[in-house]
């Protein structure tokens, strides 16, 4: 299935998805993650992007982020991904390409899904067994919102800052999220629907979003377009008519 036109709209939160090129690792140590961070953060500001979760695996990122401004997503990733692939050639010695081509996104329709891509991305390294709990990995948002570590990276979305009046109040609340399983299906929908580029929401929200976009979100229905001249055969009568 093709994919769709890109969006980028201003308030609306997108899941987004950059891997390595073949999958091969974009991270050697942690000043790496730690360059990429920083980088993340500088770029975010600039193109003024909110940054409300994250994971950086070995060779691959994701995020959950809202633009402010139009193509404030698309112009953050581009600055992003020149500055480390600059910084890792240099560092290493090496040349060419490091990541597997544009990075993937899809739209999110925040009232229904938005803190469960929060979760989504969080728990990756423990599906990925890269980290027996999502806690014991260091590279992602999940201690900042479920402790009382502070980020200078993450400005949350209005939805988790609503879990509670505070700090320790949204914790807990966030926390008690994770007492659930994923449905696999809802992995697998989340993981298609980015790869796609399709919008991850209920119809009243992708009609929202073609309206704004005034483009279509949904993919075309599959099979041949009836010709303008067909009918359909009324059930008992003949395909073909006697004169």
């Amino acid at each position: 299935m093709a994919r769709l036109p890109r969006l980028n709209l201003p308030d609306i939160p997108q899941h987004i998805v950059q891997t390595g090129h073949n999958n091969l690792p974009c991270f050697f140590d942690d000043e790496d993650y730690e360059f990429y961070l920083q980088s993340l953060k500088t770029a975010a500001e600039q193109y003024r992007v909110d940054i409300h979760a994250y994971v950086l695996l070995p060779n691959m990122v994701q995020f959950i982020a809202t633009p402010r401004i139009e193509q404030g997503i698309s112009s953050m990733m581009q600055s992003l991904g020149r500055r480390y692939v600059q910084y890792v050639n240099h560092r290493y010695r090496r040349s060419g390409t490091l990541w597997g081509g544009r990075y993937k996104s899809s739209l999110i329709d925040s009232e229904a899904y938005l803190l469960t891509c929060y979760r989504y991305v969080e728990l990756k390294p423990m599906y990925l067994g890269l980290a027996n709990e999502p806690g014991e990995y260091p590279w992602s948002s999940f201690n900042f919102h479920t402790t009382l570590e502070t980020s200078e990276l993450i400005k949350d979305h209005r939805l988790y800052t609503e879990l509670g009046k505070n700090t320790r109040e949204r914790v807990q609340a966030y926390r008690k999220l994770f007492r659930y399983a994923f449905d696999s299906r809802l992995l697998t929908y989340i993981a298609e629907t980015v790869k796609l580029g399709q919008v991850l929401g209920g119809d009243s929200f992708k009609d929202r979003i073609e309206r704004i976009a005034n483009q279509r979100v949904r993919p075309l229905k599959r099979g041949r377009p009836r010709k303008q001249d067909e009918q359909p055969t009324k059930t008992g009568e003949n395909k073909t008519s006697t004169v």
